[in-house]
């Protein structure tokens, strides 16, 4: 007869504590990403579709490049130009400098002849003009090579920036995850900035919940939790949860949030991460939070 009662006492025990009240209640909501367009262009592909999956790194969307391969070609071009002419001013620096070593020694030569009395003051004069002349032509020649060289770094600046645009016209998908909305179509002009597609990781799924003040000793960060949702028929099914995030700042109940205790007007928000290997939660359903042993009932 006592196994009898304690069977029922058992069963009696596990039917209040399922048909207990949630502690608190929320809606499951995603990660998501807005994948952009990073250059200007007609869109020559676009693979993404509603509702498909996607591995992270794959190319979904090319943008048109012709624009700017015609760009850098003519970059390239005024690049090589101008390292010609970078070329030219040094071979003309190197004439100069010998033509200035000959100088010098006339110069110098010049100069003893004269302390000598074998030469003129004019053809002294004359001797050190040829060579400080020579000197600031080089002078002249060196600014201009760096101006040249100047150019040149700019240029393959300009070359580096096309090869950037170029590469950003080749989008990859961010991260793996399921297509959640495309808003733009192959042969349509795309802007930077510009909306493709949304895309999120359904594999696990955040609840956002409110719980009262009386609740929060019962939570923690990593923090193990119930988590309940419809499985049809009048029947839930449970799933573990995640406490991830605690707000730190209460709020007025949002209107549309339920609370185990309907008399709280402030309430805090909770994030849950719940593993959504089988596929069954979707982003906005509802679910109940249940806190594990050592919760407060409010």
């Amino acid at each position: 007869m006592r196994p009898l009662i304690v069977f029922v006492a058992l069963a009696f025990l596990t039917a209040c504590n399922r048909d207990r009240d949630p502690d608190a209640y929320g809606t499951f909501e995603a990660e998501e990403v807005v994948v952009s367009a990073q250059t200007t262009g007609q869109l020559i592909t676009f693979t993404p579709v509603e509702g498909a999956q996607l591995p992270r790194g794959a190319i979904v969307a090319i943008v048109d490049t012709t624009q700017l391969s015609l760009e850098r070609q003519q970059v390239v071009a005024q690049r090589q130009a101008t390292g010609s002419r970078g070329n030219e001013v040094a071979q003309q620096i190197r004439v100069l400098e010998i033509q200035r070593t000959v100088a010098r020694r006339n110069y110098d030569r010049i100069r003893r002849l004269f302390s000598e009395k074998a030469a003129t003051a004019q053809q002294l004069d004359q001797a050190e003009r040829d060579y400080r002349v020579l000197g600031a032509q080089i002078d002249a020649l060196r600014a201009q090579q760096q101006s040249v060289a100047r150019e040149v770094s700019s240029g393959e600046a300009r070359v580096a920036q096309i090869a950037e645009r170029v590469d950003k016209s080749r989008i990859e998908n961010p991260e793996r995850g399921t297509v959640l909305a495309t808003f733009v179509h192959a042969g349509e002009l795309v802007q930077p900035g510009q909306p493709l597609y949304r895309i999120a990781n359904l594999d696990t799924l955040t609840l956002r919940a409110y719980v009262s003040e009386t609740q929060l000793h019962s939570l923690k960060l990593g923090g193990q939790v119930e988590v309940r949702i419809d499985a049809g028929d009048g029947n839930t099914s449970a799933l573990p949860g995640t406490v991830t995030w605690i707000s730190s700042k209460a709020e007025f109940t949002p209107t549309p949030i339920q609370t185990r205790d309907e008399r709280a007007d402030l309430v805090y928000a909770i994030k849950v991460r719940v593993p959504n290997s089988r596929g069954v939660l979707k982003i906005g359903m509802p679910a109940d939070v249940t806190l594990r042993s050592g919760e407060s009932r409010a």
